[in-house]
């Protein structure tokens, strides 16, 4: 299902619009001419939700990209259901830019190499952030190996830290999916954190903000182990005008509004590049060993 704010946009031929106006001698440009662009994403909220959380960051690149233009840009939301679903609008170029986990770019990248990154964001001043691995306040195990023979909750099958790099923990650490009494895909962070609080499962992985939200509230959880992870891109369709597209990405450099980026819980945005997703791709590429020999 697709929420879509906006109405769909064209953006004319330039040289057209100029070889027209010289015959009929017109300014070139009409007054109310603008650049609309269309930034969609998947909605793991109510869409009203992530239209707050998401309308005030785009409100400020809107304004910033005007600046760095020199023309009036409107940033229209495009909001769909599932990472799939999120992942396909890109590909298919049915939105101008988006924003992706790590291992939903990579998934892109693959289906439309013509993908490019125009930012990672900056979280607490780094490119990473970190994952953990949780269990239970008062629970005996101290140690990854120690989780063989018990259970535990990953996130969603596409999620990059909540199933790659906690899997490739891991097996880093000699466990594989044969070794656990059980595991279960449970879809957001949250949702493995108060599982693992409430010891339906012994252990599960999370990202430490949500992690750090869930201890505040009381939810009786620790952390086991803590792994790193590349922050989200900012990724510009395959075909985005080449002068509207590096626009857009001085744009991202530009933003420091932290009030609007508060609801999205990242600082601003870094340059980055498809070799900083290396490491994610690594983690897919390993993913099925771990489940090799599965009984």
């Amino acid at each position: 299902m697709s929420f879509l704010f906006t109405r769909r946009h064209t953006l004319c031929s330039l040289a057209a619009a100029l070889g027209v106006a010289a015959f009929i001698g017109i300014n070139p440009k009409p007054a109310d001419a603008k650049v609309v662009l269309t930034f969609g994403t998947y909605a793991p909220d109510k869409p009203s939700a992530m239209v707050a959380q998401l309308r005030p960051t785009l409100d400020v690149i809107a304004e910033e990209t005007s600046k760095v233009l020199g023309e009036e840009v409107e940033i229209k939301l495009q909001l769909v259901k599932g990472y799939e679903a999120g992942v396909d609008l890109i590909v298919n170029g049915d939105v101008d830019f988006t924003r992706l986990g790590p291992a939903s770019y990579v998934f892109a990248k693959e289906s439309q190499p013509g993908l490019s990154v125009l930012a990672m964001e900056n979280k607490n001043g780094a490119k990473s952030f970190n994952g953990i691995i949780a269990v239970h306040r008062d629970s005996a195990l101290n140690d990854v190996a120690e989780l063989r023979g018990h259970s535990f909750a990953f996130g969603s099958k596409r999620s990059t830290l909540g199933r790659y790099f906690s899997q490739l923990t891991l097996m880093r650490a000699g466990l594989y999916a044969r070794d656990l009494a059980r595991y279960d895909y449970l879809g957001r962070h949250d949702k493995v954190g108060r599982a693992v609080g409430s010891g339906l499962f012994d252990a599960g992985a999370l990202e430490e903000t949500t992690f750090k939200k869930l201890v505040d509230r009381g939810v009786p959880i620790r952390a086991l182990y803590k792994f790193r992870n590349s922050t989200r891109p900012w990724v510009a369709r395959a075909g985005l005008d080449p002068r509207v597209r590096d626009a857009l990405q001085q744009a991202l450099l530009n933003v420091t509004d932290r009030n609007a980026l508060k609801a999205l819980r990242f600082d601003g945005f870094f340059e980055g590049d498809d070799s900083d997703y290396e490491p994610t791709r690594e983690a897919i590429r390993q993913n099925p060993q771990f489940f090799a020999q599965l009984q």
